[in-house]
């Protein structure tokens, strides 16, 4: 295997990785509002708390992208 798909397999793994840790913790998330009769309002700012969080981590994969196709990065 070259060493170009060993980089591309591995920023995939990442992104993947990246991913399911997204996922754990909001289902840990879920599990500890649900637990802690939170009310409403908390839920909706825990839940935009972790929504920006996983916007930034795209917005940064996005720019990390377009930067390197335009041969910045």
């Amino acid at each position: 295997m070259l060493y170009e798909h060993m980089e591309l397999l591995e920023s995939i793994g990442l992104d993947l990785l990246f991913a399911a840790i997204f996922f754990f913790i909001g289902m840990a998330i879920k599990d500890v509002l649900k637990q802690g009769n939170v009310p409403p309002f908390g839920r909706k700012i825990v839940w935009l708390v972790l929504f920006l969080g996983c916007a930034g981590f795209v917005a940064k994969g996005l720019i990390q992208l377009s930067w390197e196709g335009a041969g910045i990065g």
